[in-house]
């Protein structure tokens, strides 16, 4: 049987890039918006995502958290130091300047109309509408968005952790951009 050694949290770090290293690298056109997450602990997941995948930005809107936060902190692990980010008030006057930009508005939602997450085709630059864990996205942000995408769900529950769907949904972009 083969041995598994793990690396030791210093072995990591040798390997790992410096945040001014990080902050140089080219990164997906993909922008997060996050309207209205209530929980800076999702807050915090959802930056330390977008540090993995090297999204360009993270909008943060409403009632958000924002750095500086021992929450978000805690859960992002320097994160919050390496992901562009800034805080708008409103997510829709937020969205509707993303879209005139020229991004493609993709929610992340149940709706009637959204697609298997894996089935979607995504043109770039994009921008992910992540809504609020109990309400979703605005309603008027779904009516300017693209499309929305959802994650198959089997058992009971019918969505998943806001952070952990985004991380679902953020790989399979960065997958599909890196195959363009």
């Amino acid at each position: 049987m083969l041995k598994i050694n793990k690396l030791s949290h210093l072995e990591i770090l040798e390997v790992k890039p410096s945040i001014t290293q990080v902050k140089k690298l080219d990164r997906i056109p993909v922008i997060i918006l996050l309207d209205n997450i209530r929980s800076s602990y999702n807050i915090g997941s959802i930056f330390r995502t977008s540090d993995a995948l090297l999204i360009k930005k993270i909008y943060l809107t409403g009632i958000c958290g924002q750095p500086p936060n021992k929450e978000i902190e805690k859960v992002a692990l320097g994160a919050v130091h390496t992901v562009p980010w800034e805080y708008k008030k409103d997510a829709y006057k937020c969205a509707k300047q993303l879209k005139k930009e020229g991004n493609k508005l993709i929610a992340l939602e149940l709706t009637h109309q959204s697609i298997d997450y894996k089935k979607a085709e995504y043109n770039f630059p994009l921008v992910l509408v992540v809504g609020n864990e109990i309400d979703g996205v605005n309603d008027k942000i779904l009516e300017i968005c693209d499309f929305a995408v959802d994650i198959q769900m089997n058992g009971r529950a019918n969505s998943l952790n806001v952070a952990t769907a985004t991380a679902v949904v953020g790989y399979e972009i960065l997958y599909k951009y890196q195959n363009l």
